[in-house]
């Protein structure tokens, strides 16, 4: 792989997710959000989810530099309900902004197969899947723990 095509990917996946942030502002506003986009549930099997490495990805973003990037994404001992309520919420935001990086990013990655080079465009997606599609799946997996707290309390 050529190292000018993995520096590409992680600066498209960067920018990625800002216009997710950007495009969320809006995609909030709307019903579809709250009544679609809110509940996605991608992969409910944790067995799943641990086969494809999920759970390596959750010990890398826990213990690296990626836990400093949404603060707002944290739980404190004294848990209550109205506090997990606004966490699924911020969970759900940035769940929503990933994937809307991820859909920009495949269609980056499809224009740079076609004009340049397959490798070119396999190499984008695989950052891809780790920048914007693992951390979308590890907020799915992480909502639906709050979910079972939610009812517990």
């Amino acid at each position: 792989m050529n190292l000018k095509y993995i520096s590409f990917s992680i600066s498209i996946a960067f920018i990625s997710w800002i216009l997710g942030m950007i495009v969320n502002t809006y995609v909030r506003k709307t019903d579809f959000y709250s009544i679609r986009l809110s509940n996605l549930n991608f992969i409910e099997s944790d067995k799943l989810n641990n086969s494809i490495g999920l759970n390596y990805f959750k010990w890398i973003v826990k213990n690296s530099f990626f836990k400093f990037f949404n603060q707002k994404i944290k739980i404190d001992r004294k848990i209550e309900k109205i506090d997990l309520v606004n966490l699924r919420n911020e969970m759900t935001k940035s769940e929503i902004d990933h994937l809307i990086a991820f859909v920009f990013v495949i269609i980056i990655a499809v224009i740079k197969s076609i004009k340049f080079d397959l490798i070119f465009g396999m190499t984008i997606m695989m950052v891809n899947v780790l920048m914007n599609l693992y951390p979308s799946l590890l907020q799915q997996e992480n909502k639906r723990r709050i979910d079972k707290l939610i009812q517990r309390i």
